[in-house]
């Protein structure tokens, strides 16, 4: 979940890498340090907190010069964020950054002290660069095979050795880590947006292979030293810079929001053009042997597989069952040759749904990736990729990702309806008609005239503790997804609960003034959730009710948001979009950091 940075060529190292891991601190921002070579001598400089701190702790000491370095921006795992603790670790002959977790460094660490080594922090980082040390005879190569046959969990690491103070050594192990050249220089990065102001080009790192970093160039070898670079496939990144920035928004979550019609209208200009029967024809060319879905993911992704699990099941008629990753692996699930299995993932780098991934195929199910980021690991394993194709997403809370999974469960939704025929031409013809409004409609619900709404609603209740959302079948699903919005950036706790199991205890939390949310799209059980808003204002509860299908009479609720119309099993793509507004304004009516929220990271590489 950290990032990483590596620099060779004619440049400041320290001015590329501080910029280089600007664009990566929503992987992390516990601490921050870099290593600076100027050919003779790598010298460290790290600090506890924000990239910030260390630039001003330099600034006041002086920049290093030089032109190879390594740098870092930290998620703490192991050992509490503090100086001693943040990255880079340096151990004997060895310094490296290191993104990851080392599942054995105990057993590393004690067989280490018995031998008289001293650690000067609690990471599970500075074991493995003491095993490397340990190794080290002269041959770089060498000592890294041989760790990494040691060393246990998941890992990227940037390794600069103190007698090749000119050189980068980069190798990974599930964890992301790409190699990127420019014009007279060479990179490494966790993710692409931290190179992007000097090159779209660059190379992915396969597993048990080494990059090397050296007077600007890059190079590949395998475990024995074997030069690879001939056989290696460069990449240009679909989008630039420019997609990576701000844009004059004061916040990356608030732009990536009001990306989202963009989004959305890219993926069915792609994938409708041949009608319902050509909808992921390449990507799945035969849906016959799907007799049972598994969706897999974390977080907002887990969300997206609910809403896809309601449509899938109510017009497609097969059964779906929704796993949270972590959960997955470790139930036994009973999955085999004849189920499918949708991971879903933004960065396609999610431990996690990484490990259901392989172990879904390990069991011989049919796995289809669902990512954002192109050649990323459950992207390169699954037997087939869809991609959510949003460009960089850099706000640790995710709103475009997110609507564009959706929408692409309402694509495969509409995809085995008609290949099954549950579905006649006319009623999937008519779902592509409500679908190419999605667009127009997210447009609509982002007017000013909705802003304002989201914004009044904050503020009323921007010193309240606690705030629930109800809403049943797929209202319930996005709720889920609108709770999780509230409570991890503006940290007010937040649940979504089934309207109808509210009064099954919940209802006892329900005082006077606090805030409820509820979501109505669907009016055949409109009525019912109606009632459960009843019993929340007679409790005192201050309710919002976002609906598309129900009308405010001023008896009903409190507050409203009259949601646009389109198709009932189309709608929770529209609605979350205003609730993420609420969300965002609610966290910027706290005064808290809504791109990158405390103890949080945007992609988690680490179990």
């Amino acid at each position: 979940m950290c990032g990483i940075v590596g620099y060779s060529g004619g440049s400041d190292a320290a001015q590329v890498i501080f910029k280089g891991l600007s664009m990566l601190e929503y992987r992390g921002y516990d601490s921050a340090g870099m290593a600076i070579s100027d050919g003779e001598t790598v010298r460290v400089f790290k600090s506890c907190g924000r990239l910030s701190v260390l630039r001003e702790k330099l600034e006041r000491a002086g920049m290093p010069s030089g032109g190879v370095g390594i740098g870092h921006t930290r998620w703490a795992t192991h050992g509490e964020p503090s100086d001693r603790n943040s990255h880079p670790h340096r151990y004997g002959r060895v310094t490296l950054v290191h993104n990851g977790i080392i599942e054995n460094y105990r057993e590393l660490r004690e067989k280490a002290l018995s031998s008289g080594a001293v650690f000067t922090s609690d990471t599970d980082t500075e074991a493995a660069a003491y095993l490397i040390d340990s190794l080290y005879r002269g041959d770089p190569f060498s000592a890294i095979s041989e760790a990494e046959k040691v060393l246990c969990g998941s890992y990227a690491f940037g390794i600069i050795f103190s007698d090749r103070p000119d050189t980068i050594y980069a190798v990974r192990r599930d964890s992301p880590l790409i190699a990127a050249k420019g014009d007279g220089e060479s990179f490494i990065a966790s993710d692409i947006p931290a190179v992007l102001s000097y090159t779209r080009d660059y190379y992915l790192i396969d597993r048990g292979e080494i990059a090397v970093l050296k007077n600007g160039t890059v190079s590949f070898y395998d475990k024995s030293g074997n030069d690879v670079t001939g056989s290696k496939k460069l990449m240009t990144a679909d989008f630039d810079l420019e997609a990576a920035e701000k844009g004059g928004y004061p916040h990356f979550m608030l732009k990536e929001i009001f990306e989202q019609p963009d989004t959305l209208r890219r993926l069915i200009s792609i994938h409708t053009g041949r009608g319902c029967g050509g909808i992921f024809r390449d990507e799945i060319p035969d849906t016959s042997g799907v007799e049972r879905i598994f969706i897999v993911g974390c977080g907002s992704a887990m969300h997206a597989g609910l809403l896809g699990k309601h449509s899938i099941e109510h017009l497609a008629r097969i059964p779906v069952t929704v796993a949270i990753a972590s959960e997955f692996r470790y139930d036994d699930p009973m999955i085999g040759e004849n189920d499918t299995v949708f991971v879903i993932s933004q960065s396609g780098e999610t431990a996690d749904s990484l490990a259901a991934l392989r172990l879904a195929k390990s069991k011989g199910a049919r796995v289809c990736a669902i990512v954002n980021v192109v050649g990323s690991s459950i992207a390169r394993e699954a037997d087939c990729v869809i991609y959510t194709r949003c460009g960089p997403e850099v706000a640790v809370a995710t709103t475009k990702a997110f609507t564009a999974q959706v929408l692409i469960m309402y694509l495969l939704t509409l995809r085995l309806a008609h290949d099954r025929k549950t579905l006649d031409g006319k009623a999937l013809d008519a779902m592509l008609s409500d679908m190419a409004r999605i667009p127009e409609l997210a447009c609509e619900v982002l007017s000013d005239g909705y802003a304002e709404l989201c914004k009044k609603y904050a503020l009323y209740n921007r010193d309240k503790s606690d705030y629930y959302i109800i809403g049943r079948g797929q209202d319930y699903a996005a709720g889920c997804e609108g709770a999780m919005k509230i409570k991890e950036i503006s940290y007010m706790h937040c649940e979504s609960y089934p309207a109808g199991e509210l009064k099954h205890g919940t209802i006892s939390l329900i005082t006077d003034k606090v805030p409820c949310m509820a979501i109505i799209t669907d009016p055949a059980i409109s009525g019912k959730t109606v009632s459960n808003i009843k019993e929340v204002r007679a409790r005192g509860g201050h309710v919002l009710l976002v609906s598309s299908c129900v009308e405010n009479d001023g008896d009903i609720c409190d507050e409203f948001i009259d949601l646009p119309r389109i198709n009932t099993y189309l709608m929770p793509v529209i609605a979350i979009i205003p609730i993420q507004l609420y969300a965002y304004y609610t966290a910027v009516c706290r005064g808290c950091d809504v791109d990158k929220p405390r103890n949080l990271a945007k992609s988690v590489t680490v179990e």
